[in-house]
Parts: C-alpha cells; sequence; structure tokens
C-alpha cells in the first residue's frame, strides 16, 4: 500500500477522502468523502459527495466577509 489514508475526527465520525479508483469502482463522483461511524459495535459508512463549485464560493466569500472578526478572535485568544 503506497498511500495511507488519514481520517479527519468529526463530531459523528471520522472523514477520509475516497481514493479515485476506489470511487470508480463504488459509481461515485470523483472528490467524495466517507464518513465512517460506530453503530452498536459496527463500522458504518455514509458516502458524501464533492461539494459544489457554488457552495465553495460561498464559504470562501463568507471567509473574506468575516475575515477582521477572525482575526480579532485569534488575536483575543477566542
Amino acid at each position: 500500500m503506497s498511500a495511507v489514508l488519514t481520517p479527519k475526527k468529526t463530531e459523528r465520525g471520522w472523514v477520509i477522502d475516497i481514493p479515485d479508483d476506489l470511487g470508480q469502482a463504488l459509481g461515485v463522483a470523483e472528490g467524495a468523502l466517507a464518513l465512517l461511524y460506530a453503530d452498536d459495535g459496527v463500522i458504518k459508512v455514509d458516502v458524501l459527495p464533492p461539494p459544489s463549485p457554488d457552495l465553495i464560493a460561498s464559504v470562501l466569500e463568507g471567509c473574506d466577509e468575516f475575515d477582521d472578526a477572525y482575526r480579532e478572535m485569534k488575536q483575543r485568544g477566542d
């Protein structure tokens, strides 16, 4: 195995990028994510589609809009 997938912890489980070849085998869009979570002692998986270009643009716009507030919170330690 040449690459290791490192899960990112979230409130509801762990998220990993689905490799392109596995995504093709599963018939999911390139860039899809897998959400892993525990349920009654079993690991379950939900496939999340990649974010749309509109969603990405909206998030970046929000980051730009509130950049000054983020900087002030970081400076204050909030």
